[in-house]
């Protein structure tokens, strides 16, 4: 494939990339064949907690593919050459969202995910500890996860993002919100968004206590 250097960036027709990125359906497979493979892996775990404990710790998930004008956007971030290999140096081209009941249930699954052998963990960080300045929390991970195809098999980057119901609700708002709005959010609306954040805080941490004094 073609390398674009940086100064040719802004010649890209977005609405003609097709004709820039030949190889991307040939990359996208194997992101696509890693989120399929990661989805499984944690419909086993929900299968598993359901009929040993009688608890479904994962609600939903939701996983989405990077497009390639997200690709090239990011590579253009980086001040990195459109091309493949740069591609592949991006780990977050795949991901998905694990929904999950209650707080303890995403740290379990997180134990879970990370003590299966066949997966390494590239990064993690814990937003939930450690919360962004805006709120935003959430725990991610990195993982390479083998792909196996009929000739070769390639270890692909998926990041997982984990979230209580509350977690995802928060943040889905506060991106629709931030999204709506172009400039920079007003003091007063960041500082009510952080207190809804709190208010999330809080409910999931009565909710752990309540199912925990029903299960005890």
């Amino acid at each position: 494939m073609t390398q674009l250097p940086l100064k040719d960036f802004k010649n890209i027709d977005i609405s003609n990339l097709d004709s820039h990125i030949e190889d991307f359906r040939s990359l996208s497979l194997k992101y696509r064949c890693a989120l399929r493979e990661i989805e499984a892996k944690f419909a086993t775990l929900n299968d598993e907690y359901k009929s040993i404990h009688s608890h479904n710790p994962i609600e939903h998930m939701k996983s989405r593919l990077k497009t390639p004008e997200s690709v090239l956007e990011k590579l253009q971030r980086k001040g990195l050459e459109f091309s493949i290999e740069s591609a592949e140096t991006l780990t977050d081209i795949a991901g998905i969202r694990v929904i999950c009941s209650f707080l303890s249930d995403v740290y379990e699954i997180a134990a879970s995910i990370k003590a299966q052998n066949d997966l390494t963990v590239i990064k993690e960080r814990d937003y939930i500890k450690s919360p962004k300045a805006n709120g935003y929390r959430s725990l991610h991970l990195v993982v390479s996860i083998p792909v196996f195809f009929s000739k070769k098999v390639e270890n692909v980057p998926v990041e997982i993002q984990f979230r209580t119901v509350s977690m995802d609700t928060w943040a889905s708002l506060e991106h629709k919100l931030r999204y709506k709005y172009s400039g920079e959010m007003p003091n007063d609306i960041s500082e009510m968004l952080l207190n809804c954040a709190n208010i999330t805080t809080d409910l999931d941490e009565k909710m752990l206590m309540a199912h925990n004094r029903l299960i005890t």
